[in-house]
């Protein structure tokens, strides 16, 4: 795990779009697709402003979300509506959007169909995830029924939770998935969070989920 911070919010941002923006330039020079997996929330979205105009073959990336709410794009709580408005514009509007959701009644149900792109795909070329202040990533909640699933080594591609609190059934890329990205960035604002990473880093990982991740991935942190 390596740290780096910032002065401000827009700085990182632009700092971290840049990084994305040549990890993909390399991996594109190196293979014939590329997939980049990031995470909906309102922090990465001045970075989805800034990578989009990034000068890259996108017909040549695939994009996909880390985790997404059991929901239609139409629904104001979907990931995929929120990447569409602020990333797959500009230049990025030429990569393919790989979804996490069919408008079936259980996740369960499709998981296989949703699966079948994904798996000849990987591993993710370039990965970007947020944390939360109880130490979660994508959607791998502390205590979530599904979280032991989605931390097994021999985990499926995607995986169904159901967080206790939360409105929305969430299906999430496996920490499996996500530790064997090629190049990794973890984004976080606060000092909460930098405290909570700090902590997770000595706590089981069914207590931190986010633990899981953080061989060799890039911090990115600003008050």
């Amino acid at each position: 795990m390596n740290f780096n911070s910032y002065p401000d919010a827009e700085m990182m941002a632009i700092d971290v779009a840049n990084a994305l923006a040549e990890d993909l330039s390399d991996a594109l020079h190196n293979k014939e697709r590329v997939v980049l997996a990031v995470p909906g929330g309102t922090t990465p979205g001045p970075v989805f402003d800034t990578l989009s105009a990034a000068d890259l073959d996108w017909s040549r990336v695939d994009v996909m979300l880390t985790d997404e709410r059991w929901v239609p794009e139409t629904h104001e709580r979907s990931n995929a509506a929120l990447l569409k408005s602020r990333l797959l514009v500009n230049r990025a509007m030429a990569a393919r959007f790989l979804p996490f959701f069919a408008p079936d009644a259980q996740p369960e149900d499709v998981l296989a169909e949703l699966e079948a792109p994904i798996a000849p795909a990987l591993p993710i070329d370039v990965l970007m995830l947020g944390m939360g202040g109880d130490m979660h990533t994508a959607s791998l909640f502390p205590g979530a029924p599904g979280l032991e699933e989605a931390l097994a080594p021999d985990a499926g591609i995607l995986v169904p939770l159901r967080p206790e609190g939360q409105p929305d059934v969430r299906i999430s890329l496996s920490a499996r998935v996500l530790q064997d990205g090629v190049r990794k960035h973890l984004l976080i604002k606060g000092a909460d969070k930098r405290d909570a990473l700090e902590a997770a880093r000595h706590l089981p990982v069914q207590q931190a989920p986010v633990r899981a991740v953080l061989d060799g991935i890039q911090v990115h942190w600003t008050e």
